[in-house]
């Protein structure tokens, strides 16, 4: 180990969190940077539409995915509502306008198209085409596949045990935005170190 990380140890020794925890978050993190790496290219994504020859990039296969809404890919939501614009953009993180672009070009290329809402006659809703349909299932299909294979060597234990772990390693980005408790002191106290390490412009 480096002594940086040592150093890096003891301060969060200080802040109350023992050296095989500390030892466990270097580790998770190292981890995380490499997928994080990976998962902003978006190889697997990538290589999806191209094994299945899909002429759409991955901004329409996001909307797509939205738009038909996987019941256990976007949290606890109820996917059973109607789907907007505002809805789309809601589940992708992304700007209303962007949203909107998107959705025109594949309601433009025959795979969403606009309904009537059911619940207010004014508001324009969205849905997927046969054809848009379709995509969204290959692709799932296409993701199960190879999700399946690569725990086909696990144990029913192993799954079993993982799963809830990664549900609830899941939750620890909602928690970073407001980390509070005992380290919030010795946050206060890294932001004050750096005070004034890079002058403002202008």
């Amino acid at each position: 180990m480096s002594r940086r990380d040592e150093l890096l140890k003891d301060g969060l020794e200080r802040a109350g969190i023992g050296r095989d925890v500390s030892q466990a978050a270097l580790d998770v993190d190292a981890v995380l940077q490499r997928w994080r790496r990976r998962v902003m290219k978006r190889d697997f994504g990538h290589k999806a539409l191209h094994d299945l020859d899909l002429p759409i990039d991955l901004a329409q296969l996001d909307v797509l995915m939205a738009v038909r809404a996987p019941a256990n890919e976007f949290g606890d939501e109820d996917t059973s509502c109607e789907t907007t614009v505002g809805t789309v953009a809601q589940r992708l993180s992304i700007d209303p306008s962007r949203a909107s672009r998107v959705s025109t070009d594949l309601i433009r290329r025959g795979l969403v198209q606009r309904a009537v809402s059911q619940q207010d006659a004014r508001r324009a809703v969205l849905e997927l085409t046969e054809a848009g349909g379709r995509i969204v299932e290959a692709v799932r299909t296409y993701k199960l596949l190879v999700l399946g294979s690569f725990f086909r060597d696990w144990t029913m234990q192993e799954i079993q045990t993982f799963l809830p772990l990664l549900a609830r390693f899941s939750e620890w980005s909602e928690r970073a935005e407001q980390p509070g408790g005992p380290v919030e002191s010795e946050i206060a106290e890294l932001r004050a170190s750096l005070a004034g390490i890079v002058g403002d412009e202008g």
